[in-house]
């Protein structure tokens, strides 16, 4: 008996009642790619009810759809990663992670240069590909870490293999981890972005790794004290800093995930698997790419079919996102929407689900699903 959640990550369906507030209004990820793609191709999805839940160009509506399918508002100020995987997990935000429009404060950028005794370049909002490109050169040149910051709550620290080998990165980031702590510094996560190339032509690698604030007791740490596996794929681990994970692989992109989320099941007898799949939001979304996105999807819906095979009559699968990032709206940040889910076991009549009042609906289903009391959402089985 196995639960296994799906995170497409940023692949929103649009309308929350507070996206003016965001000034996302008319953000719809997954409709707005489809609506300029002239349709989009995802028939495993459509026949559990994608089509059910908003209407979307190229997705029909299921007569019989094969999943429970409804959408969910996030409780949560925010719309980020990290805000969305810890509510889905039962914890809800009061305060959203703080964000740094202006770079991070001068006696903290001080502190932080003499901690790792390196100056730094940059400290502004950036899209990470532009910036490196931008001050990648000097970078070389002086050795000195670019760091930046985006619309989300992160501190960035991009480096080029050659010139700050990895481990050194990543313990430039632990050090900024360490210093980075609520409440005016909380930063949600440190995000290390090493890179390659030369002459003003950088590109980031698949290094990446992610150092988050320790997230409060929840689903996963009841899972993990009860003796239940608890197998993150992606940047699970990182997410929750490890809190709650028994088991987890690293991925290099949506392919390497759903490879590793297809092993994940034939190690894992009984418990929880949990993949985020980033290629959606990191290439695609962020980068307003909608055709890449279109392609990301469309690949994971051919593999979805495959991979309902090799599920057994016992098992469980959630599929959903945590925010949204719509690559045909203005700017390069992620977009407050609401998000799909669809929730399948083999021969189960689907259901509406209808409009969630939030992510932790996720938790309640996962604990209803393998026996444990947890009172925080409703179960959507």
């Amino acid at each position: 008996m196995r639960a296994i959640c799906i995170v497409l990550d940023s692949a929103g369906v649009g309308y929350m009642p507070d996206q003016a507030q965001y000034g996302d209004e008319g953000a719809s990820t997954i409709p707005n790619i489809a609506k300029v793609s002239n349709g989009i191709n995802l028939p495993n999805m459509q026949k559990m009810g994608l089509g059910n839940i908003t209407e979307i160009k190229g997705v029909q509506a299921a007569v019989k759809p094969t999943a429970n399918f409804g959408k969910m508002y996030e409780k949560s100020p925010g719309k980020d990663t990290t805000t969305g995987h810890w509510e889905m997990m039962g914890t809800v935000l009061k305060q959203p992670f703080p964000t740094f429009p202006d770079g991070f404060p001068a006696d903290f950028i001080e502190k932080f240069e003499k901690a790792i005794g390196k100056k730094t370049i940059g400290n502004y909002p950036a899209s990470g590909t532009v910036i490196i490109n931008d001050l990648g050169d000097e970078h070389v040149k002086t050795g000195n870490p670019i760091v930046y910051t985006s619309a989300d709550s992160v501190f960035q620290i991009a480096a080029h293999e050659e010139v700050i080998p990895l481990k050194e990165l990543y313990s430039m980031c632990q050090t900024a981890r360490d210093m980075l702590q609520p409440p005016d510094l909380g930063a949600a996560r440190v995000i290390a972005r090493p890179f390659i190339g030369a002459d003003g032509n950088y590109t980031r690698t698949s290094n990446r790794h992610d150092f988050s604030l320790k997230p409060p007791k929840n689903l996963l740490s009841l899972l993990m004290e009860k003796g239940i596996t608890t197998y993150g794929v992606g940047k699970i681990y990182d997410i929750f800093a490890g809190e709650g994970v028994s088991h987890s692989v690293t991925t290099v992109d949506n392919a390497d995930g759903m490879t590793k989320t297809e092993e994940a099941l034939k190690k894992v007898d009984s418990g929880f698997i949990f993949t985020n799949l980033v290629d959606t939001d990191m290439k695609y979304g962020h980068r307003r790419d909608a055709e890449g996105y279109k392609n990301a999807l469309e690949a994971f819906d051919k593999w979805l079919g495959g991979f309902l095979k090799l599920m057994k009559d016992d098992d469980l699968l959630i599929i959903t996102a945590d925010h949204g990032c719509d690559p045909t709206f203005r700017g390069s940040d992620h977009t407050r929407e609401a998000v799909p889910v669809l929730v399948y076991k083999h021969n189960m009549s689907g259901k509406d689900l209808k409009i969630r009042d939030g992510f932790i609906d996720v938790a309640a289903t996962v604990a209803d699903f393998l026996g444990v009391k947890y009172d925080i959402g409703l179960s959507m089985i």
